[in-house]
């Protein structure tokens, strides 16, 4: 199996040097970092945060960059920010809707004809997760059966982490399943959804998605420690380290896995980032930025069901805090959290590196974590609700 992008499409890997150097920490804020070390007793190997509000910027870690060791995770350093990824996938397509290349009703049969795909199944409906299609990373249904899809997890995934697919193979493995509902009559999250959607990216623009992400976002912010890996395995320095836990013969045996090829993922969640990266490009999105009023008001207008917009969750920050912007991502021992205030002016950005395992044994503490963090930052935050 071979990727199909052309060399000089590919997201070139940047030095150290590229982002500049570590920010200074800002001004005090001890409990910020009370914070994020209460993150660090959940079970986390370590903790990057940054914020920005009217306080102006903190940043800060806590725990460590690799256990057993007593650096602590680089406050500018690049990690995966597994499906956050979606956010800049669907910004792109809003982009080429913006430039008239594509329409969010049209059916994406017409622009993706091989895969004999439903008619009725939109690119509206693919960034909002309203398709139907399966989730090639598997599905997990009401009545607590589960379908596998790709392998992602044990030791199988370990050994063969390194291994290319190509995201055809994805969509392939995605629609020999059934579907999980007729299209439009639901809402489930489907890793294929965003698969297609890179497709349809490079398919109406005869580019790489590599290329277009350059081109509409990562050239005109600037975001120069943001990667589309293809099939790159490196994680660029300065960087914590991801790790994935499985048993053997009885035994636990706990491997790095910092270096990985993500194709096995895809544009469902392949990149990597800064919270320097991050805050930029969602403070950047939500305050009118990258898209016309029109698309960002579509995107951020969430489905009844679940709260997600096309590409991004709206949701409570809590009691008293109002409305956040919002997409987290985790993958293979690394975890990107990306927030943002309706007006873009208060955002939460951090990065957790972890021991993974099959049996998500840290989802808990990640859902506590995320809590912990944005009561924290917008807890008091008087925000406006998302239009």
């Amino acid at each position: 199996m071979t990727n199909d992008l052309n060399d000089q499409d590919r997201l070139p890997l940047p030095t150290a040097a590229a982002t500049g150097a570590t920010d200074a920490a800002g001004p005090d804020r001890p409990e910020l970092q009370k914070a994020i070390e209460e993150v660090v007793d959940l079970g986390f190997v370590g903790v990057q945060m940054r914020v920005h509000d009217e306080r102006g910027t903190w940043v800060g870690s806590a725990g460590a960059a690799e256990p057993g060791k007593a650096a602590k995770p680089p406050t500018d350093g690049r990690f995966r920010i597994g499906s956050n990824t979606k956010t800049f996938v669907a910004t792109v397509v809003l982009r080429l809707v913006a430039e008239g290349g594509i329409g969010l009703d049209d059916p994406v049969a017409d622009h993706l004809p091989g895969f004999g795909l439903d008619r009725r199944i939109t690119v509206r409906m693919l960034l909002q997760h309203t398709s139907g299609i399966f989730n090639f990373t598997g599905e997990y249904y009401e009545d607590g059966t589960y379908a596998p899809g790709i392998t992602w997890a044990g030791r199988e995934w370990v050994d063969r982490r390194f291994a290319t697919y190509r995201p055809q193979e994805l969509v392939e493995l995605a629609l020999s399943k059934p579907a999980r509902f007729e299209p439009g009559a639901g809402w489930s999250y489907s890793n294929t959804n965003y698969v297609l959607a890179g497709l349809l990216i490079e398919k109406v623009t005869g580019r790489s998605l590599a290329g277009e992400m350059r081109r509409l976002i990562l050239e005109p912010l600037g975001l120069s420690g943001t990667v589309v890996p293809g099939t790159e395995t490196e994680v660029p320095e300065p960087h914590a380290h991801a790790y994935y836990r499985y048993e053997e013969d009885g035994r636990e045996k706990t491997v790095d896995v910092t270096r990985q090829n993500p194709s096995w993922i895809s544009s469902g969640g392949d990149m990597i980032s800064t919270t320097q990266d991050l805050h930029t490009f969602i403070s950047a999105l939500v305050g009118g930025g990258l898209l016309p009023a029109p698309l960002l008001a579509e995107m951020c207008d969430p489905h009844p069901e679940s709260g997600y917009g096309l590409g991004v969750f709206v949701q409570e920050a809590g009691p008293d805090g109002g409305t956040v912007i919002t997409h987290n991502g985790g993958i293979a021992g690394h975890a990107g959290l990306m927030y943002c205030s309706p007006d873009g002016g208060r955002t939460l950005t951090a990065s957790l590196n972890y021991v993974d395992d099959a049996d998500m044994s840290l989802a808990e503490a990640f859902q506590k974590a995320t809590r912990r963090l944005v009561e924290e930052v917008f807890g008091g935050a008087r925000t406006e609700p998302a239009r």
